[in-house]
């Protein structure tokens, strides 16, 4: 008797922590469509990314963002540093400390350093070492959650994006879940210092690159399993649609090789969970409850996808083997290999571009 009395008052006071424990999160319907296989077809399960390998330091946290110059990795780390590194790992160098969450990197004609930060939003880093602050804000609401940016050729503008202007750097999960739509895509001025909003209402605005001479930019909506495209020049300018749809995970950051494909690296791949409760915003309110105290359920496998110019799918690289390189993030091309970088992993790896699209 005693026991069941225990089991009821522990199902009362769990049904009350998912039903009444304060949060901010205020989920909102959508019907997102129905995942694509993973067994089959363009996006079938594979080992391919097993063959990956690391490369630079291994005893970093976090490199999320990533560029290569001179055979030397330039990243951006989980406690705010940006270090350079020799291939090996042997040689490193602090170039700053944000005091914030370097997410995007981005390198100016002028030399210029250009950063995307979590926190901090977008900042430059000149020859000198001197963190620049370029601009937190845009039609007067502040940056929550700057993330990714891309320089055009030119070095007139800067496009990146503010993941979430409600939820902040580390709460991805909740911005998420509630499908809020209050990501945008924004064109920072270098020669008047303003910032002008592109897009809004986005899913989780994430990874940022441009196109083919720049004529259109690329932006990753985490939320809703796609990428959207504002169109930069030419009839269709001022315009936007969507460059791919219905991803078979949720798309991170995103990478152009200068002429004829792009890498989109995906965080995990979707979950039914959360595919199944999006039109319910109540149920999806208890779920965020319960992961105050549950694992979030991240399926730990590394992915990555290689698009051509017309959205196509032409690489489908997986690897979902224990102890696999994931959550892979970033996705970027150099010469005869494709690098990864990883938010939470602690090394850099890389796989040659043959193996890649073979």
């Amino acid at each position: 008797m005693k026991l069941r009395h225990g089991v009821l008052l522990l199902l009362v006071i769990v049904l009350g922590f998912l039903l009444l424990m304060p949060t901010r999160v205020e989920p909102v319907a959508w019907t997102p469509q129905p995942a694509p296989s993973l067994s089959e077809g363009v996006y079938a399960d594979n080992q391919r990314l097993k063959a990956a390998v690391k490369v630079g330091p291994s005893d970093i946290e976090g490199p999320e963002a990533l560029l290569l110059e001179n055979d030397l990795l330039i990243t951006g780390l989980h406690d705010g540093r940006l270090i350079q590194s020799s291939l090996d790992g042997q040689q490193r160098k602090v170039l700053a400390d944000t005091g914030g969450r370097p997410l995007g990197l981005a390198r100016h004609p002028n030399g210029l350093l250009v950063i995307a930060d979590g926190v901090k939003g977008l900042l430059s880093l000149d020859a000198q070492g001197r963190l620049i602050p370029l601009t937190t804000e845009a039609n007067g609401l502040p940056f929550g959650f700057t993330d990714d940016v891309a320089i055009d050729k030119s070095g007139h503008y800067a496009y990146f994006s503010d993941a979430s202007s409600r939820w902040g750097y580390g709460h991805d999960f909740e911005a998420i879940v509630e499908h809020g739509g209050d990501g945008r895509l924004l064109r920072y001025d270098f020669q008047t210092g303003k910032t002008t909003v592109l897009l809004d209402h986005l899913q989780f605005a994430n990874g940022v690159t441009l196109g083919p001479d720049d004529t259109y930019v690329l932006v990753n909506e985490t939320g809703a399993y796609r990428i959207s495209r504002y169109w930069l020049s030419g009839p269709k300018a001022g315009t936007h649609d969507l460059f791919i749809d219905n991803l078979p995970g949720m798309p991170d950051n995103l990478a152009f090789n200068g002429r004829e494909r792009f890498w989109v690296a995906l965080y995990t791949p979707r979950n039914p969970i959360l595919d199944r409760t999006a039109g319910h915003p109540f149920v999806r309110k208890m779920l965020v409850r319960a992961m105050t105290v549950l694992p979030k359920p991240i399926e730990r496998r590394g992915f990555v996808l290689g698009l051509d110019t017309d959205g196509k799918v032409v690489a489908n690289l997986q690897d979902s083997s224990e102890g696999n390189y994931s959550p892979i993030t970033t996705a970027r091309e150099y010469g005869d290999w494709l690098y990864l970088g990883s938010l939470k992993a602690t090394h850099m790896a890389r796989l040659p571009l043959a193996a890649a699209l073979k």
